[in-house]
């Protein structure tokens, strides 16, 4: 075929919607060429509003093939170093419950003495593990830890699930749950991310009669101050 004979093939494509990919998959010229042939050609509105729809489904395409690759790396990460925490024990469980409860539990201070063990998060997963710490290192029983809600009141509606959510989360029955404090909600003001179905408001832990053992969580964290090298 003459050079002329893969120009008006090209032309006469790209009049049909064709893009630039597709052409050269048909005519064998460099891209510039192309170019150069089909810089006079005017398209259609149909034809401009395929061109669009054909770039969108490549952008698509492009965007669904990144996803499923960040997917599969996230997922080999997460099975690295899930490895990583082979021979867990005891120990680390105490650990982790100390630092835990440094960062989200409740202090003592000068100005707020006698403070009792209580321990806040919306994460169930984090709630779980603090529960956990709680009767494993602690030696806590169960009947002595006390789950209480809130919920921001534009999610009243949807307390069943939530209670369920965190019936699932904490391993307490749904009974459990009587206490329960909606918070006020400004819509049009919030920053939060997490207002839709996946809200599931906030779990407070609490310890009855536990100052004393607030104070020596204090004192572990003290001795991990002292002792990991904090300058």
């Amino acid at each position: 075929m003459s050079k002329t004979d893969l120009k008006e093939k090209a032309v006469a494509l790209r009049k049909k919607g064709f893009s630039y990919s597709e052409i050269l998959k048909e005519i064998p010229v460099a891209r510039s060429t192309l170019s150069l042939w089909l810089r006079k050609v005017g398209l259609a509105k149909r034809q401009k509003h395929l061109l669009t729809e054909k770039k969108m489904a490549g952008i698509l395409r492009g965007g669904a093939a990144r996803r499923e690759q960040r997917l599969k790396l996230t997922k080999a990460i997460h099975i690295d170093a899930e490895a990583d925490m082979a021979g867990f024990n005891l120990r680390d469980l105490w650990l982790i419950g100390i630092a835990l409860y440094w960062a989200e539990g409740n202090k003592e201070r000068s100005y707020r003495v006698s403070q009792r063990v209580a321990f806040s998060n919306s994460d169930g997963e984090m709630v779980r593990v603090f529960i956990t710490w709680l009767v494993k290192c602690l030696s806590i029983s169960r009947e002595d830890i006390k789950c209480e809600l809130y919920v921001h009141e534009t999610h009243k509606a949807r307390i069943p699930e939530i209670i369920n959510f965190w019936s699932e989360k904490t391993g307490f029955d749904q009974d459990h749950f009587t206490r329960i404090y909606y918070k006020r909600s400004l819509p049009k003001r919030t920053y939060r991310k997490n207002t839709g179905l996946l809200y599931n408001g906030l779990v407070r832990v609490n310890i009855a009669s536990s100052t004393s053992l607030n104070r020596k969580i204090a004192g572990w964290v003290q001795g991990i101050i002292k002792n990991c090298g904090i300058v």
